[in-house]
């Protein structure tokens, strides 16, 4: 019996009639489905291919009785319900890969086209105004020389850096899981902080995920720390600029201006406060995969990843696929989850620009085959550092090979104080950060931060507080959670007397906000708190 597939969404044409070539593979080009006239045909097929347009619902999944796979010519999976596909046993794979290129150029044409006032100028010829004052008004910046920020080297930051190179532009680089050595690799500066990164920076361009750590995290402290006359371009996501901060630097005269392909709101209104700007300011619709190359790229990947999976089995840049069979997942219980809170953990507490992730497993757990556990800490520990594609099971360890970071696994062995013991650890030359999990009865628990023993869930909303260890500490801290109406869930304690000092985890229920945060930090005794989701 012939697999059939289903395409919904515009893709190339090369990839549809490559899927149709295959003599075990029957394919259906049909675009424009109401949700509910996929619903009726979807029970047919056995993977469906979509672009932006398709929404992969909980009803389509559900009515996809024969569905196995579906696959998203593109990077974002947002309008695929994951949850409702890992429920229905259904694969999520993307193309992460295939708009690279379009982005890096895109982003550095909109960096040259700010700088030399392309789009205003082009608007003052066709507009029929006085052509030599034109070229008086426009007076442009050359980039030669001149010292870029790249926040963010993952593929399209490195295509970024490459080009501007070629510009004779001089590149630092800030991304907390970039390592030295790779950075030597790309000829960029690696900068320890965005802060170091910025201070007397010509341009920044951005290419980083959107997180609750990285909304606004280009705000007005950050843009003041950049040379007068600098450009800002953003062609990553909405909302990493602060654009009424910008809209100031720039009406200032601190920033010239900026090339922006994403914005917080999309559509933007059509009086933003930026659109008003003359001068050296390009805007474009999120066109950063908008080449037909990409699109040609992205449709052949998708299909062939389709093909490969419904003839071979074999699975590629899948979002939510675990690397085991359902019985080794019963034998690894609750493992993968706890190696996934601690990656989150460590990639949340640790020191950036780490050498080497290593895992080592004590007890029971270390006779199993722990691959699956091992990558899921290794995707957590990842995810947050990657703009150009989510980072899965699958790809985990070539998205550490290239960004320079050694996966160390160990098994040991002889038992611990715990009957079985998952010791997770981030290595930066002399520097090393530990965190540790195990399932104590029927739940796993996070059982260890930095050598500190403590005691509590893998899931959920936490403060980690580090003070000095002296009484009343955690007693200000709870009159102060108190006091802004937020409940404290758990509570756990550890003490480290050598050094005086002690780490309160408290699990609320619900994320603390800026303004909090900032008072906690603020009390006396108060080493250093921070937020964790997981």
């Amino acid at each position: 019996m012939a697999h059939r597939v289903l395409v919904s969404d515009p893709i190339s044409d090369i990839g549809v009639d490559l899927l149709a070539r295959h003599p075990d593979i029957e394919v259906d080009f049909k675009t424009g489905l109401t949700p509910e006239e996929l619903c009726a045909i979807i029970g047919d097929y056995d993977a469906l291919i979509v672009r932006s347009q398709t929404k992969v619902t909980p009803e389509v999944l559900a009515a996809g009785n024969r569905l196995k796979a579906v696959g998203r010519a593109g990077v974002g999976v947002d309008n695929i319900d994951r949850e409702a596909a890992n429920a229905a046993g259904v694969i999520v794979m993307n193309t992460p890969t295939g708009n690279t290129i379009s982005t890096a150029e895109h982003a550095f044409t909109l960096m040259l086209s700010a700088a030399r006032n392309i789009g205003s100028a082009h608007r003052a010829v066709t507009s029929g105004g006085d052509f030599k004052a034109a070229r008086k008004g426009y007076i442009g910046i050359e980039l030669n020389g001149k010292r870029l920020a790249v926040i963010g080297m993952g593929r399209i930051g490195a295509e970024f850096a490459k080009r501007a190179q070629a510009f004779n532009m001089e590149v630092v680089a800030y991304d907390p899981f970039l390592t030295q050595a790779r950075a030597d690799e790309l000829r960029v500066e690696l900068a320890a902080s965005p802060e170091v990164a910025l201070n007397g920076a010509d341009v920044v361009t951005l290419h980083i995920p959107m997180t609750a750590d990285t909304m606004h995290m280009l705000n007005a402290d950050r843009l003041a720390l950049m040379n007068p006359g600098a450009l800002v371009v953003n062609c990553a996501r909405g909302g990493l600029v602060d654009e009424k901060a910008l809209f100031a630097a720039i009406e200032s005269g601190h920033i010239a201006g900026c090339g922006m392909d994403v914005f917080e709101e999309e559509p933007p209104g059509a009086d933003h406060p930026l659109f008003g700007l003359e001068m050296h300011t390009t805007f474009t619709p999120h066109l950063g995969a908008s080449t037909n190359e990409a699109q040609e790229n992205v449709g052949i990947q998708v299909a062939e990843q389709i093909r490969d999976f419904l003839v071979t089995g074999e699975i590629r840049n899948a979002i939510n696929m675990p690397s085991a069979d359902a019985a080794a997942l019963v034998e690894l219980g609750a493992f993968p989850q706890i190696a996934a809170a601690l990656g989150k953990l460590l990639a949340k507490l640790t020191p950036g620009n780490p050498e080497s992730l290593r895992i080592s497993y004590h007890g029971d757990i270390a006779s199993k085959n722990t691959a699956l556990v091992s990558r899921a800490g290794l995707t957590a520990f990842l995810e947050a550092a990657r703009a150009d594609g989510q980072v899965n099971v699958v790809n985990a360890p070539a998205v550490a090979a290239e960004m320079g970071i050694d996966l160390v696994e160990q098994t040991i062995n002889a038992r611990t104080e715990f009957h079985e013991l998952l010791v997770m650890e981030v290595v930066k030359g002399a520097e090393r950060f530990r965190v540790a999990g195990t399932v104590i009865g029927q739940s796993p628990r996070v059982v260890e931060i930095d050598h500190l023993y403590v005691d509590t869930n893998i899931s959920g909303h936490f403060l980690l507080i580090r003070n000095d260890d002296r009484p009343g500490i955690v007693g200000a801290v709870g009159t102060e959670l108190g006091s802004a109406e937020v409940n404290i869930a758990n509570l756990s304690l550890a003490r480290n007397k050598s050094q005086g000092n002690a780490l309160t985890v408290i699990e609320v229920d619900e994320p603390v906000g800026a303004d909090l945060m900032a008072s906690l930090r603020a009390l006396p005794g108060v080493l250093e708190v921070n937020g964790v989701t997981l």
